[in-house]
């Protein structure tokens, strides 16, 4: 009945004519005219004169949905594998076989057959040609990497983890186009096919045809710029080797449409499918399950309060809209949902969704709850949180944190004059990559956005020794994510790092929490922040961060400031790298750790020459351009005799 749902649709929508790819068939047409010999394999000099002819047009790729396992005549076969080295772009199949078949994947006793040496170091790639059809022998779903195996133990017997060759498709859609090689989360996850039509809705001709170049059907540069899928065609009756055959949702139609769908038509429809990047994709099942229960919520709660004869005329007017919008959403955003759910036993049961409403309720607020923690904790602590309503009771208690302050330098000039749409989507990009890859990586609680700022800290909810050196770890990754711009103008972002006490708790509701900290260690944080724009620098810590890092991450000291708001004055670090790039910043370290030490002894010729001379090397060199600036300023001040180098700033 679930299947159902993707069947349809297909039925519906009808046939599409993709034009990148072209299937040679071995069929029983080609059986006859070239004389190939009945219970016998293919003469493999008829594939290297195909070959031949697909490299003069400059097809893309060549893919043999056939298995050349064995060796056949050694100078055949030697002509053959020098075609394919001259293509260049071959693919060749990996025959993998098994008993069973379950939930998509394949399971029983394992085996291969590898490709003939010769062969395989000639080709470009080799592919697995491993199909894993569900019920009714239907191939709906398709594995771009390595075939999902449940073997036996049996030492004859490849294993899961030692089969690792990807598909026919993936090869070819690589060869097509490389930058699809990086997309590994693609490459191991598994599609929904989204056929185009029965198996001769896609560019087809018979082997014999395409050896000749006087054939009408097919001109010469008929292949050109083309990806080649050769194999065997299921009608084919006289091909010794095994055949394959397969039922899709197109089977269901009336003749002449073929009721089955041979192996590499299926291979060329999810080569296809990866390089249009229009194969179907299935919501993830937690998505599936709310979806579902919100809709048994919407009809049980509204349809009980209408009287019986309406509720029934309701209840039928929303079959065909539900249908028809499943059916957009199919067509035009390639995603397939269950639908045959809700229309065929959601909405007649509409009535006893009263009955659970109140079971159903509690589930949907603990839901509600866990994506309201999703938008400040890292995943693994949202069900710790949802799963215990005692941590989320009103209330704070103090807890030692290092707590981050992030800001986007010169934000109100860069996004000067940005459409509004526009920069809520860069910004959304900025903070979704600085959540996922700079906070919640490094498993820190994301607080609040203040406008372009975050603030964030480690050590709470869940203790972490090392938080610290956490912290400044995720300040290194947002320097590492300089990759977003804003009107042509690259993004920087200036962090202030800072430990000590806070009061951390909760404050509002069990349904709508604002987990957050206060006090005045808080604002120390936050002015580190700020102080970046004076010392030209992008992340700087106060000394009680850095004592908690140690020499794991290279830092520079910058010498004592005395903040607005705040009476003590406080030691200063710039964070600058991770050790193993220490060596490029070594000497510019060493020579303002000379000059800082001079100032902080009132020698301040000595230490503006000192700084001056950084900055023939370093032009760029904040700090140094900060000292010289207010070292000016000292030369007309009477300083204490206590003075100890310590600047006062009078501005946040």
């Amino acid at each position: 009945m679930v299947y159902y749902s993707y069947d349809q649709p297909f039925q519906k929508r009808g046939f599409i004519y993709p034009t990148e790819a072209v299937l040679v068939f071995l069929d029983d047409a080609s059986h006859i005219r070239l004389h190939q010999k009945y219970n016998e394999p293919w003469n493999r000099g008829f594939y290297t004169q195909l070959l031949k002819r697909l490299t003069a047009e400059k097809a893309k790729a060549v893919v043999f949905d056939i298995v050349f396992s064995d060796a056949m005549d050694p100078v055949v076969d030697q002509e053959f594998a020098q075609a394919m080295i001259e293509n260049g772009n071959v693919v060749l199949a990996e025959d993998f076989s098994t008993d069973d078949y379950n939930g998509g994947g394949l399971s029983g006793s394992g085996k291969f057959a590898p490709v003939l040496q010769l062969f395989k170091e000639s080709a470009a790639d080799v592919g697995s040609d491993a199909l894993t059809p569900d019920n009714f022998v239907t191939v709906r779903r398709y594995q771009p990497g390595p075939p999902r195996v449940n073997t036996t133990n049996s030492t004859d017997l490849i294993t899961a983890e030692e089969y690792t060759t990807s598909s026919e498709a993936w090869a070819a859609a690589v060869l097509y186009n490389p930058e699809l090689s990086h997309n590994l989360k693609l490459r191991n996850s598994e599609f929904w096919l989204n056929y185009y039509g029965p198996e001769l809705s896609l560019p087809a001709v018979s082997l014999y045809k395409a050896l000749t170049n006087n054939d009408p059907n097919v001109p010469p540069g008929y292949f050109s710029n083309k990806v080649v899928f050769v194999g065997e065609r299921l009608q084919t009756k006289l091909q010794a080797s095994r055949k394959d055959e397969y039922s899709t949702p197109f089977s269901y139609l009336p003749p002449p449409n073929s009721k089955f769908t041979c192996g590499v038509a299926i291979h060329a429809t999810a080569f296809l499918n990866l390089i249009r990047g229009d194969y179907l994709k299935r919501l993830d099942l937690k998505t599936e399950q709310y979806i579902l229960i919100a809709t048994g919520i919407l009809f049980g709660a509204g349809l009980m309060f209408l009287r019986p004869l309406t509720a029934t005329v309701v209840a039928l007017g929303l079959l065909y809209p539900l249908w028809l919008l499943n059916y957009y959403i199919f067509r035009d955003y390639h995603y397939w949902f269950p639908w045959v759910l809700p229309l065929v036993f959601q909405i007649p049961i509409a009535a006893a969704t009263s009955v659970v409403f109140n079971s159903l309720q509690l589930y949907v607020q603990k839901k509600q709850v866990e994506q309201s923690l999703r938008l400040y904790l890292p995943a693994r602590l949202v069900k710790k949180f949802s799963s215990d309503p005692s941590l989320l009771k009103p209330g704070a208690k103090k807890q030692h944190l290092t707590i981050l302050f992030s800001d986007i330098a010169g934000f109100t000039s860069i996004t000067e004059g940005m459409d509004p749409d526009e920069l809520a989507k860069l910004m959304n990009a900025y903070f979704q990559s600085a959540v996922d890859e700079c906070i919640h990586f490094t498993e820190g609680t994301i607080v609040k956005y203040i406008g372009d700022a975050i603030f964030a800290f480690w050590n709470a909810p869940d203790p972490q020794d090392d938080h610290p050196f956490r912290a400044a770890e995720a300040a290194l990754r947002f320097r590492d994510q300089d990759k977003h711009e804003f009107n042509g103008k690259k993004v920087l972002t200036r962090i202030g790092l800072h430990t000590g006490e806070a009061n951390v708790g909760n404050f509002g509701s069990t349904t709508r929490v604002d987990y957050t900290a206060f006090g005045e260690n808080i604002n120390l944080s936050s002015r580190m922040e700020g102080l970046n724009k004076y010392l030209g620098t992008r992340v700087l810590m106060t000394g009680d961060t850095y004592e908690g890092i140690g020499s794991r991450l290279i830092t520079r000291y910058l010498g004592l400031f005395r903040l607005k708001g705040f009476e003590k004055a406080v030691h200063v670090y710039e964070l600058v790298d991770r050790p193993e790039n220490g060596e490029r910043t070594s000497e510019l370290r060493q020579r303002f750790a000379q000059a800082l030490e001079l100032f902080r002894k009132k020698d301040f010729a000595g230490a503006e020459a000192a700084f001056r001379r950084i900055l023939e090397s370093n032009p760029q060199d904040g700090p140094c351009k900060f000292f010289l600036e207010h070292i000016e300023h000292l030369h007309s001040e009477e300083l204490p005799p206590e003075w100890k180098g310590e600047i006062t700033l009078k501005e946040k």
